[in-house]
């Protein structure tokens, strides 16, 4: 995955591998937005972030966490990338985003772009197009990324906590989220998939393992002999190991998560809660059998997760810097 030959592999064949779906021009997005502007723009986004999973895999899956952080506060705006300034927190200093990583990929990818096409390009449209290049290159699918974002001004880390699904989310709670975004209960599933790459810190699970109802008990849900696994990993108030989401798989894009699942060795109650519904129930187990309708409906998701809420035409701007507004 991270030899030499497999990123020239990667290289020569991305624009061979299939679009998963049909490309559609939504609020003002469109497939090729750049084609004559910047031409290039994709393809030194795909040799950036492809220069960095060759020399560490794990960057993929913080930068599509990135993406789907991102498009949950105030949509696909590029706003997570913002500092916060004095006397005003930006949504990476939340909570929830403060374990959010692969920033440096998108500075390094935006400032490649600047020097080609200054001005043109907008950070949103590169966290989007790094999030799928980075799941290519994990031996996941590849999608059509439609472009034409623009830069949010505003970010706010409480905007963050209100909007963000908690890895302890149960399923209504879950599924409702997902619902004020546009995203289905399908969504909340095959995107749950994402889980399948890269690690998590011990405090985002071990309420399950040392006081699941506050009385020192363990989530029922989770498979003993994992529990004791996740244990000896994360000793009781550790605040700061991580451990692999999908043991094994952690750098491979796959359908081991979905098994995992079924087998009550989801890592977070979001993971199980996929278990306490129908319609995510019943995909979890066909996920489990079929990877390419699991790599097909990822696709489809993700395209529809990159339109909530863009700004497009006159709206925002296109950021000089990804970490800072225009002046």
């Amino acid at each position: 995955m991270t030899s030499k030959s497999s990123f020239l592999t990667f290289l020569v064949c991305a624009a061979l591998i299939p679009v998963l779906f049909e490309a559609t021009d939504a609020q003002g997005l469109r497939s090729g937005f750049y084609k004559k502007t910047c031409p290039k723009a994709e393809t030194i986004v795909r040799q950036t972030v492809a220069s960095f999973v060759a020399k560490d895999a794990t960057v993929a899956a913080p930068l599509l966490r990135l993406h789907f952080h991102d498009c949950f506060v105030r949509g696909c705006d590029g706003s997570v990338l913002l500092n916060s300034t004095k006397g005003h927190l930006a949504e990476k200093d939340a909570m929830p985003n403060l374990s959010l990583d692969g920033f440096d990929v998108i500075d390094t990818a935006k400032a490649a772009v600047e020097a080609a096409c200054p001005g043109v390009v907008s950070c949103a449209d590169i966290v989007a197009l790094a999030a799928r290049d980075g799941v290519a290159l994990n031996n996941g699918p590849s999608w059509q990324v439609e472009t034409g974002r623009r830069d949010g001004r505003v970010s706010s880390a409480s905007e963050a906590v209100a909007n963000l699904p908690s890895s302890f989310g149960e399923i209504a709670e879950l599924k409702a989220i997902f619902a004020r975004k546009g995203l289905s209960a399908e969504d909340l599933a095959v995107l749950s998939g994402s889980h399948t790459i890269g690690n998590a810190h011990c405090n985002a699970f071990s309420k399950r393992l040392y006081n699941f109802t506050g009385k020192g008990d363990r989530d029922p849900s989770l498979a003993p002999a994992y529990a004791r696994t996740l244990r000896s990993q994360c000793p009781r108030g550790d605040e700061t190991s991580i451990v692999e989401m999908d043991p094994g798989s952690a750098v491979s894009f796959d359908t081991s998560y979905y098994t995992r699942v079924s087998n009550g060795k989801g890592l977070f109650r979001s993971d199980a809660a996929l278990l306490h519904d129908k319609v995510t129930r019943d995909l979890v187990y066909q996920y489990t059998g079929s990877a390419s309708k699991f790599f097909r409906d990822f696709g489809v998701a993700m395209g529809k997760m990159g339109n909530i809420g863009v700004l497009t035409g006159a709206r925002g701007e296109i950021r000089r810097h990804c970490a800072l507004v225009n002046a």
